[in-house]
């Protein structure tokens, strides 16, 4: 039984890389940039959901939603005060430098805040856990409700992008975004509304990181973030169904590795799978390659 724990504690740990993984894999389809600051906006997010839970009582449920409207505002601002000046540079490695700007802002920002300390973070799952097979397996709640939550998010947002206005019109700016604009689509507000979005997830992914490790330091959404930026290349980056899969593959083949291998290089193992893959499948497991005329 204990395989069978770690690997459902693995799919638990990738359904969170998936859920962030999914703000970096919308952002870069539609926008085309790298936003390495999304790590950060999921410190924020668990943040407001430890104030508004601890500091005011606030049911957990109401908290994620606070954290959810805060990171969606935020997200915005970001894009618009951070990343839409630079759109049009010649380089992408502007937009690369600012995001790792901003990064550190956040986590500077969380520390004069909030203090280097580390808080003791409630879950925001009240529930009790499942027992099954006489005993001998225990799931915790926050785990079944983290990998059903990554189960609904990737269906929703699947039907948006593929049934509604908005998300055509996200696929046309992720197309051609002079085409697109051309043809009366709001660019500014698609991508606007993308960020808006990712962060959206962050926040959620914030809450369930935090609930599974019961840990908050203005530096808990870095680590994560990377590996969730590797599980969106891992599936192949600007695809919704490889950032999930990416995500849940990463988290199992990371559990597993500190099960059975060791703790101490179960990073290393991560990323020298991802080499591999690329090595293999340069576009990622769903990414495909695309040729540019120049």
């Amino acid at each position: 039984m204990s395989f069978l724990s770690y690997l459902i504690n693995g799919i638990s740990l990738g359904s969170v890389y998936a859920i962030i993984a999914l703000g970096y894999t919308m952002v870069y389809g539609i926008a085309k940039m790298l936003n390495f600051a999304h790590g950060d906006v999921i410190m924020i997010g668990a943040y407001v959901v430890f104030t508004a839970m601890t500091g005011f009582h606030v049911n957990p449920i109401v908290s994620i939603i606070i954290a959810m409207v805060v990171c969606t505002v935020l997200g915005i601002v970001i894009e618009r005060v951070a990343y839409k000046p630079l759109r049009n540079a010649s380089s992408n490695l502007a937009v690369l430098i600012t995001a790792i700007g901003v990064s550190y802002l956040l986590q500077n920002v969380a520390l004069l805040a909030f203090g280097a300390d580390t808080k003791s973070f409630s879950s925001v799952v009240q529930l009790p856990p499942l027992v099954l097979a006489g005993g001998a397996l225990t799931i915790q709640a926050t785990t079944i409700v983290t990998i059903l939550a990554n189960i609904v998010i990737m269906i929703a947002l699947m039907l948006f992008v593929n049934r509604t206005k908005p998300g055509q019109a996200m696929q046309a700016v992720s197309e051609d975004r002079g085409a697109a604009e051309l043809m009366g689509i709001n660019v500014n507000g698609t991508i606007a509304l993308t960020f808006a979005i990712g962060s959206a997830l962050a926040a959620i992914a914030g809450a369930l990181l935090c609930s599974a490790y019961s840990t908050l330091t203005p530096y808990t959404g870095a680590m994560p973030g990377i590996k969730a930026f590797v599980a969106a290349v891992f599936g192949g980056i600007g695809s919704i169904p490889g950032a999930m899969v990416g995500g849940l593959l990463l988290g199992v083949i990371e559990n597993l590795s500190r099960a059975y291998i060791s703790s101490e290089i179960a990073d290393a193992i991560v990323f020298a799978v991802l080499i591999v893959v690329l090595l293999v499948k340069p576009a990622g497991l769903f990414g495909k390659n695309v040729q540019e005329k120049v």
